[in-house]
């Protein structure tokens, strides 16, 4: 016996819930059950990162990431207006503390201009210190349409759209799927909750993907490898150091933004968070460890590879991930007068990465498609703030 829908779609994160959202707009009368393994929505990548609303500034210039983040961007805060979810627009700025980072700096705002990123600009020091008193730094770029949001509250608010336009759309919390029957009709799913059917299903399972791919048979060139980023927070009486969001000069090798100082939705002011190789794609603790998780990525000849050619780069996270002292140094670079007494340990997440054969980190999203099914394989950082966009990129592959 088959729970049958016209539409399934496969992960409750933000993602998965946009594109659930946009097919319910597109065909109001087909119904769609959203299956999420965790009892609530939002429980892993979503409801882990930064809370940042990427502005596009960074990205390749042509890119899938750069094309989609402010399309995205002005998507997701109309929504968040209509919705009435905590969000702010209230910019951020790129600072560089040393002369070595400023044609990196440079390089970051020319991608800006050919992304069309609004209202960017440079700052000196003094204007540096005006924006943000406590910052030091010899130029940075001010990005005005960076910004933050409660992405847990957007996929709360999601599932609420797609039930009040179809009643017989439902999610379906605890629900874990572990079996997967492609037929030429459509597509069979055997879960914890029971079996379902769909015409087509939709699969966006974040840190689970590249395994939920190969039980549709789906050949990758790829492996899913967890980093975890620890987040610390300022104390309350240090929270008046920073007013917004303040990064560092990313290093061009890497994904990854560096660590930053982010006032969250709350009022709370996170700094962080960094990127270490975690032996648990779900496991936020510093001690987590799934033996399966961990022969899965240390087996695959990708990982090695990356390991090869970044050790130094790995040895100095994983310093900084054992050592307040040395996780304030690293912030010390932005805001001297910050003191190991001003901040204290918060939470932590895990980041997807997809890496392929070689050890190179795939940069730009993925998706691929297999007879009446769509696996979002690879949905790095701004994939948040993209969400709406990527999700029309999927409705039209449907």
């Amino acid at each position: 016996m088959f729970n049958k829908y016209d539409f399934i779609v496969v992960g409750g994160g933000i993602v998965g819930l946009a594109s659930a959202y946009k097919l319910q707009l597109k065909f109001p009368k087909k119904s769609i059950a959203i299956l999420e393994k965790e009892n609530e929505v939002g429980k892993h990548q979503t409801g882990r990162n930064s809370g940042v609303m990427h502005s596009g500034i960074y990205y390749k210039p042509g890119s899938y990431k750069a094309k989609n983040c402010k399309n995205g961007h002005q998507q997701l805060v109309e929504f968040a207006k209509k919705t009435n979810v905590k969000h702010d627009v209230c910019g951020k700025i790129i600072v560089a503390t040393t002369s070595q980072e400023l044609p990196i700096l440079e390089d970051v705002y020319r991608r800006g201009v050919k992304n069309e990123t609004e209202g960017i600009c440079f700052l000196n020091a003094d204007e540096i210190t005006q924006k943000e008193p406590y910052i030091k730094g010899i130029k940075a770029i001010w990005v005005p349409t960076a910004g933050i949001i409660d992405y847990v509250g957007v996929c709360n608010s999601f599932v609420k759209e797609i039930t009040k336009i179809n009643l017989k759309s439902k999610l379906f919390p605890s629900c874990e799927v572990i079996g997967i029957n492609s037929l030429n009709n459509g597509t069979e799913l055997k879960t914890t909750k029971g079996n379902f059917s769909a015409d087509q299903v939709l699969f966006c399972g974040g840190l689970q993907s590249d395994r939920i791919a190969q039980k549709d048979d789906l050949k990758l060139d790829l492996r899913i490898v967890g980093f975890r980023g620890d987040y610390y927070e300022l104390k309350s009486e240090a929270s008046h150091k920073i007013k917004n969001l303040v990064y560092p000069v990313p290093n061009p090798k890497f994904p990854f933004l560096g660590v930053h100082f982010t006032r969250m939705v709350d009022g709370s002011i996170e700094c962080g968070p960094n990127a270490v190789f975690t032996f648990k794609r779900e496991g936020y603790q510093k001690n987590s460890f799934n033996l399966k998780d961990t022969l899965e990525a240390l087996t695959f000849k990708g990982t090695w590879k990356l390991f090869g050619r970044h050790w130094r780069k790995g040895i100095d996270e994983y310093k900084r991930a054992f050592s307040k002292h040395l996780f304030v140094k690293e912030l010390q670079k932005m805001m001297p007068s910050l003191t190991v007494e001003d901040v204290q340990p918060t939470r932590s997440g895990v980041r997807a990465q997809a890496i392929d054969f070689n050890g190179n980190m795939v940069d730009d999203f993925k998706i691929e498609k297999k007879n009446n099914n769509i696996h979002v394989i690879n949905a790095p950082s701004p994939a948040a703030t993209a969400c709406l966009a990527i999700a029309d990129e999927i409705i039209d592959k449907i």
